[in-house]
């Protein structure tokens, strides 16, 4: 059997992206909720809260240190089996990820430090200001990796200039491009995601502290703040989610038809809450359609048509099965969301939620809702996208470096998802150790804030790295 190194080489990012997207949402997260509780903490000077942030910092420490070593090896696959994409897009990646070392890595590094060890080193008021510093500089992380995406999906502030394999996109107006018409919206929906994330895993966690009678008032108080988190970012996903969607219907209307298996472009488009799209027949199977649905969610009426498939071109057209299962799984988890959480809200008053165990159980286990949310998010979006790599502008096909031999993608795929699986147990050891500790144990987290240090380090030298390669190669596939 013939290997396809574009197959190959689309398997490779996937598989370490998906990877490396397990943990920045739990930074961005848990980073929020940090801040709330140390704030609290300042506000009332109880040490309740001090112990609730010097627990979730550690845990904090570890998912940043994954993050940032997990995402070193994505910006090499840029050079190495993308070579024809990175340079078509290195004025615009290149400013992003300037702008991202900057903004978002400058934060992160210098306060870290002092986040981790600055407890007793530094003023409580400085401390504060570090955390909320650590925090932001997620976030500005997150704010230019999500503008490089969404220019790809919806590109704007450019012209292109050179022709063939030598063409590249070359910015003319920057704020255009980072203000692209789905950016915004994109980061919007990112960020909220990791608020998610981040405030199910203290409520699986503090539930769990809670089902074994162990640390009982320190996981009710981190508890109740993760649960109003969680209640607010669900309920917002749905109106940012639904703006989104919008978005793509208008920009990128092959995916949004994708989306929703919509094949023929007809009056009071349905919108199917669940169903097998197939594309021989070009219907949704064993679907269960609300007619008129998606016409009124793209154009508030019940009748204007919504775009399908048979205005697009073949070869244009994206595949439907996973956008389709991939969106539809999101949208239902994201509904879990919100009657969760706001069902537990209501069962907050007089802590009747605390004497469910059943309904404590569903939180330990529902850690993984938002993780699967994340993901199926990211997968419909991008291979919603294909067949382009650049919305319009340059096919998947064409982007991947011409002088990569499949046998070596094959090589290194193998490579990574070995390690990529040593290093998700080393990351469930080490947060079950930190768990089975719990709130009072005074650790020694140094080795992995040292290990966080590190590879913050060996980011910020690939990021340069990444930026000479933007400089045009003079041979295929060399940087």
């Amino acid at each position: 059997m013939e290997l396809d190194v574009v197959f190959l080489s689309r398997v490779q990012f996937a598989l370490t992206a998906m990877f490396h997207y397990l943990y920045p949402p739990f930074s961005i997260g848990l980073g929020l909720l940090i801040v709330i509780m140390e704030g609290l903490y300042l506000r009332t000077k109880d040490p309740l809260y001090e112990q609730l942030t010097k627990f979730w910092v550690r845990v904090f420490g570890l998912t940043f240190g994954l993050g940032v070593a997990t995402g070193i090896v994505m910006e090499f696959e840029f050079g190495t089996n993308w070579a024809t994409y990175s340079r078509f897009v290195g004025d615009v990646f290149g400013s992003a990820l300037a702008a991202e070392g900057i903004f978002a890595f400058f934060l992160e590094s210098g306060f870290l430090a002092i986040l981790l060890f600055g407890w007793d080193k530094v003023s409580p008021k400085m401390h504060f200001f570090s955390t909320v510093m650590v925090f932001l500089g997620s976030v500005f992380s997150a704010v230019w990796i999500v503008v490089a995406n969404s220019w790809q999906q919806t590109p704007a502030g450019f012209h292109i200039v050179g022709e063939g394999l030598m063409a590249r996109a070359e910015i003319l107006d920057f704020w255009a491009m980072v203000f692209n018409p789905s950016s915004m919206t994109r980061l919007t929906h990112v960020l909220i995601g990791a608020f998610l994330q981040g405030a199910f895993l203290a409520l699986s966690i503090s539930a769990w502290y809670l089902l074994k009678g162990k640390h009982v008032e320190f996981a009710r108080r981190s508890f109740k703040i993760a649960l109003f988190v969680a209640a607010i970012a669900s309920v917002s996903q749905l109106l940012v989610g639904h703006k989104s969607a919008e978005i793509v219907a208008e920009y990128q209307p092959a995916k949004l038809a994708a989306f929703e298996g919509v094949y023929e472009t007809r009056e009071s488009t349905p919108i199917y809450l669940m169903g097998v799209p197939d594309n021989e027949a070009e219907e949704v199977r064993f679907g269960i359609p609300i007619p008129g649905g998606l016409s009124f969610l793209v154009h508030w009426n019940l009748t204007t048509p919504v775009t399908g498939m048979d205005q697009v071109a073949p070869e244009d057209r994206p595949p439907v099965q996973i956008p389709f299962q991939t969106y539809h799984l999101m949208i239902a988890l994201g509904m879990y969301f919100i009657g969760l959480t706001w069902l537990s809200v209501f069962l907050l008053r007089g802590d009747r939620i605390f004497r469910m165990r059943w309904l404590l159980w569903i939180f330990v286990l529902s850690v993984v809702g938002p993780i699967l949310a994340n993901q199926a998010g990211w997968v419909a979006a991008e291979v919603g996208r294909q067949p382009w790599i650049v919305y319009g502008l340059l096919r998947t096909t064409d982007g991947v470096s011409k002088a990569v031999a499949a046998e070596a993608v094959l090589a290194s795929l193998i490579l990574f998802t070995l390690i990529y699986f040593l290093l998700l147990l080393l990351f469930l050891f080490l947060l079950d150790r930190k768990i089975k500790a719990g709130p009072s144990a005074e650790h020694d987290d140094r080795g992995m804030a040292e290990a966080g240090f590190a590879a913050a380090a060996g980011k910020r030298k690939a990021g340069a790295d990444m930026l000479e390669s933007q400089t045009p190669p003079t041979e295929e596939g060399k940087t």
